[in-house]
């Protein structure tokens, strides 16, 4: 009995078409010069934390469903008294996503979450870092299928940074734009 590896769609995506049309693009002399996505960090501040501590905890298991992964809280480093906030305090929660899970959140991403915000005409193609990592701020978490509505008590967003090990800008927009972003305004090229 001869078993099949599981690969996800974009991933085989990836090796057949981007890479080739990445280095073609941008005449690399190696396949191993294409950029590619390393990891997809999902961050999530809970307003009101401070005040209600089960708001972190509602936060940690909304963003174990969406990504399939647990997620974890994230802590206050410092003290900030005028939001009586105290050093080691619960304020969010986040998850890295690497590997299988990471191209599977981002097909679900493009294909299912993002169709679904209201008025929605494409990802502003503005975030980019400088270093080839683009950040995405998602307004509603109730985007995601995997979130029952009917449960959800406070409608908070998210941020969505893909880290990429693309060089430029340029590099990670073509990169994401060929992975399926929805990009708003398409760049024109130049040749």
């Amino acid at each position: 009995m001869s078993t099949v590896k599981y690969s996800p769609r974009l991933a085989d995506k990836y090796t057949k078409e981007i890479v080739p049309a990445l280095v073609k693009k941008f005449n690399f002399k190696s396949v191993m010069e294409t950029p590619r996505l390393q990891k997809i960090c999902i961050n999530r501040g809970v307003n009101g934390a401070v005040n209600d501590k089960k708001l972190v905890d509602v936060a940690v298991d909304e963003l174990t469903q969406i990504c399939g992964q647990k997620a974890v809280p994230t802590y206050s480093s410092k003290d900030i008294s005028n939001f009586k906030l105290r050093k080691g305090m619960p304020i969010g929660a986040r998850v890295t996503l690497r590997g299988e899970k990471m191209y599977e959140f981002l097909d679900r991403l493009v294909s299912v979450a993002l169709p679904r915000v209201r008025d929605f005409k494409g990802i502003n193609d503005k975030s980019f870092d400088g270093r080839g990592n683009y950040t995405l701020g998602v307004t509603e978490q109730i985007i995601f299928p995997e979130i029952d509505i009917d449960k959800v008590n406070k409608i908070t967003g998210l941020d969505i940074t893909f880290v990429t090990t693309g060089k430029t800008n340029e590099e990670a927009y073509e990169l994401l734009k060929e992975l399926g972003m929805p990009f708003k305004n398409v760049k024109k090229d130049n040749n």
